[in-house]
């Protein structure tokens, strides 16, 4: 039996992302996954997949209520307010996936999370924070940014008195070289969810489930994902 000494947070939302980035380190760190529920319509399947996940991995897993983050977010993820839809050509039109990123937005929701992470860490002794952030959705939302990570470890290197690190290691990745780097690690992508719907299956018209449905096209990997459309 293998005891690991180094120990990580891992920020999973149970979506692809998160998945693959966290399972990247399941061989050397001993982690723990925290998922947060703000009142998102996904909530339930996030949970699922997330709980799922961890328990295939061998992961702790705990769940953080955040109701006053819902309470001050309209976002379309959190409101009855409708959740955009995108085709597969818009998904490279920036205009059109900026319009759609500030309707989902939810106000600070990484800088939150990651700060709840990093005193989850400190109270561990974690070493490191794993997160999903990647190159693909940077281009919309600044907090998956090579710029933020850089930044929020800065911040951690003169506020936190124990070394911690956040990584990303889809940082540099589109979505289908995600998928990629999931196959070869043999990560449960099978289990994750990315819907923003909310749904049992994947609505697979939201601009998460169309980029889910492009990076395996992309990938050549088997997508093992259900979706309604």
């Amino acid at each position: 039996m293998i005891i690991m000494t180094k120990k990580a947070i891992a920020v999973l939302s149970g979506g692809l992302d998160s998945c693959v980035a966290t399972c990247v380190y399941a061989k050397d760190y001993e982690i723990h996954g925290i998922t947060f529920n703000y009142g998102q319509k996904s909530f339930k399947q996030e949970l699922k997949a997330s709980k799922e996940i961890c328990e295939k991995m061998g992961f702790t897993h705990e769940v953080i209520d955040l109701p006053w983050l819902n309470k001050i977010s309209n976002s379309s993820l959190t409101s009855d307010n409708e959740i955009p839809t995108l085709t597969d050509e818009e998904l490279d039109d920036l205009d059109k996936c900026e319009d759609t990123a500030n309707s989902v937005w939810v106000p600070g929701r990484n800088i939150v999370f990651t700060s709840i992470a990093t005193a989850y860490a400190e109270s561990i002794g974690g070493d490191i924070i794993i997160v999903g952030w990647d190159k693909e959705e940077a281009a919309t939302f600044p907090d998956n940014s090579k710029e933020f990570l850089e930044s929020f470890n800065h911040m951690l290197n003169v506020g936190s008195p124990q070394n911690i690190e956040i990584k990303a290691p889809a940082i540099d990745l589109n979505k289908d070289e995600i998928v990629k780097l999931g196959d070869e690690i043999n990560a449960p992508m099978e289990l994750s969810y990315s819907c923003y719907s909310g749904d049992e299956k994947h609505c697979g018209v939201c601009e998460s489930c169309m980029r889910r449905k492009r990076a395996f096209k992309l990938a050549n990997v088997n997508d093992p994902s259900e979706y309604n459309e």
